[in-house]
């Protein structure tokens, strides 16, 4: 099994890893957020949105058939963690898991519907899962009668602004996937941790909505949007675990440069192997799910388990190692912090990914007794 990236994925990588880095970062971030206090943000960056749409990047996962280029989860992989690293203002990551579901669900009709639009950047689609007070994403209360959905969504990341959301409702059979235009629902700001990317509250009532797929389905595209959050969270760990290596790097103390202090070292080494061990398990991921292989899930509970582990202890050590002006808000650790805490809760808790982890394992145990 070829645990590298493919030659297209790699150039589309640096693509998008040098536009995002002129176009991304923390001092856009910083723009945002301001704009966000102020209650006059706009909800994204449309003008990076039509950069992206215009190189393709949108239309990566979309079949050919539909207008868009018919390529890999591999290249999908490689925009979230650079969308991840560079804190991008744009709803790439969202429209990239929404375009996962369809893929995986969606009927020739509802593709022939949307993917057109999701390819030229004209539809922004968001996945909705979330509930308030609700952790796991197995634990739905939102419930569809006679094609009609009513309950609540939020946060839902990326919701100002779209026209299409893949909602997570209860069934029978357990939660599975609808699709719901957001036009016709009710849509409100939802304010967050994260104060760059903008979260929204979904609140229907008797809203129409279209089965996707089967509760089956639901289960695999969870396996599928673990593993590509997976890369966006190493993107973000890799951008804080930079900035810390080089503050330590040339921050003097008692005469010489923090970076020479064990204490210091250790704890940048610590999330160099955290974040190269979320990566194997990340690949590894990635390669079963374009493989279609039968332990997909817990390779993607394992993936998602590493890069949460990875993500949460650099972005705590990148504040902690900055000192005192780490807590500023001047500080851009903040960002990565920030950042880090919500993508933590954008696919359900550790704990409930840890257990999936735990009862994949027993089911393979099992087969092999």
């Amino acid at each position: 099994m070829n645990f590298d990236f493919s030659d297209d994925a790699k150039a589309l990588g640096e693509q998008a890893q040098k536009l995002l880095a002129e176009r991304g970062g923390p001092a856009k971030a910083r723009l945002a957020m301001g704009q966000n206090e102020e209650g006059g943000a706009p909800d994204f960056d449309a003008g990076l949105w039509a950069e992206v749409a215009g190189l393709g990047w949108t239309a990566a996962r979309v079949p050919e058939a539909h207008g868009g280029l018919g390529m890999s989860a591999e290249e999908s992989a490689m925009l979230a963690e650079a969308a991840g690293e560079h804190l991008a203002c744009v709803p790439l990551v969202s429209t990239l898991l929404a375009t996962e579901a369809l893929l995986l669900a969606g009927t020739a009709e509802q593709q022939a519907r949307w993917f057109p639009g999701i390819a030229s950047g004209e539809v922004i689609a968001v996945p909705a899962w979330n509930e308030p007070g609700i952790a796991s994403p197995l634990g739905v209360a939102v419930r569809v009668e006679g094609g009609r959905i009513s309950g609540v969504k939020a946060p839902v990341a990326d919701l100002a602004g779209a026209q299409l959301a893949i909602v997570a409702a209860a069934g029978a059979d357990g939660p599975s996937l609808w699709i719901v235009e957001v036009s016709n629902a009710r849509v409100e700001a939802v304010e967050t941790l994260d104060l760059v990317r903008r979260h929204g509250r979904l609140v229907m009532d008797g809203t129409p909505a279209e089965p996707l797929g089967t509760a089956a389905d639901y289960l695999a595209w969870l396996d599928r949007a673990a593993v590509i959050l997976a890369f966006e969270a190493m993107g973000t760990a890799r951008a804080a675990m930079t900035m810390t290596v080089e503050y330590a790097k040339t921050r003097v103390a008692f005469g010489q440069t923090i970076g020479r202090y064990q204490g210091v070292k250790h704890k940048c080494a610590d999330m160099y192997i955290k974040l190269e061990l979320a990566r194997a398990h990340a690949l590894h991921g990635l390669a079963l799910l374009e493989a279609g292989g039968a332990e997909l899930t817990q390779a993607a509970s394992a993936a998602r388990v590493a890069s949460l582990e990875a993500l949460t202890f650099t972005v705590e050590e990148t504040v902690q190692l900055h000192g005192g002006i780490g807590f500023t808000w001047e500080s851009d650790c903040q960002f990565y912090y920030r950042r880090g805490r919500t993508l933590t809760a954008a696919l359900g808790a550790r704990g409930f990914w840890a257990d999936r982890l735990v009862r994949a394992l027993e089911l393979r145990n099992r087969a092999a007794a």
